[in-house]
């Protein structure tokens, strides 16, 4: 039976190390179907009582499937960036300040940011030059290919906000949650490459 109501689409970035099982002993790994057997899902977590497959204690619904039966599924992002920081303290703090938004017209600096750093995305970090995490964001949703059309009405001001993070058919999109919390995940490596840990 499909769910009538739309599940939350919720991603948590963690350290590399984090392993949900080590605090969360119910949690059940994601599945997906791949060559005609389950495997594990890269990333997602379930966090309620669904079933698991007795061979690989894997969640025995693979995730399309689960969705539509009205389970949620967490998915745990390993970013390494977080492996710099001491605290949850230290990376709030950090947040609350301005970085150096110069560096994001250092072609070397930028070729150590998350998301950003492909050479392909040069050209198009240096025609917006953000200088703050909305604008950050925006950049990172016009570099996805579902959006990358719009560059230049966006540049002369002609895209909304709906416009630019509308999921439509065109190809690889951006919702705003997503653009929003990676461009604060490339404020805080701006931090660390101001203070030269990267």
């Amino acid at each position: 039976m499909k769910s009538l109501m739309k599940l939350p689409d919720i991603d948590i970035d963690t350290a590399m190390d984090f392993l949900p099982e080590d605090i969360f002993p119910e949690a059940v790994h994601a599945s997906r179907v791949l060559n005609e057997e389950l495997v594990r899902h890269p990333c997602g977590v379930y966090f309620q009582n669904i079933p698991r497959d007795k061979i690989t204690n894997l969640s025995a619904i693979p995730f399309r499937e689960a969705e539509e039966a009205g389970y949620t599924k967490i998915d745990l992002l390993h970013l390494g960036v977080y492996d710099h920081f001491e605290s949850r303290e230290e990376i709030k703090h950090l947040l609350s300040l301005e970085p150096d938004w110069e560096l994001l017209s250092d072609q070397e600096a930028v070729s150590k940011l998350f998301q950003i750093s492909r050479d392909i995305h040069w050209e198009t970090i240096q025609k917006i030059r953000p200088r703050n995490i909305n604008r950050l964001a925006d950049t990172l949703a016009l570099i996805r290919p579902g959006k990358k059309f719009l560059l230049d009405r966006y540049l002369r001001g002609e895209v909304s906000q709906e416009e630019l993070y509308r999921k439509d058919d065109k190809g690889y999109t951006f919702k705003k949650s997503h653009a929003i919390a990676y461009a604060h995940v490339i404020k805080l490596q701006l931090h660390l490459i101001q203070g030269r840990i990267i």
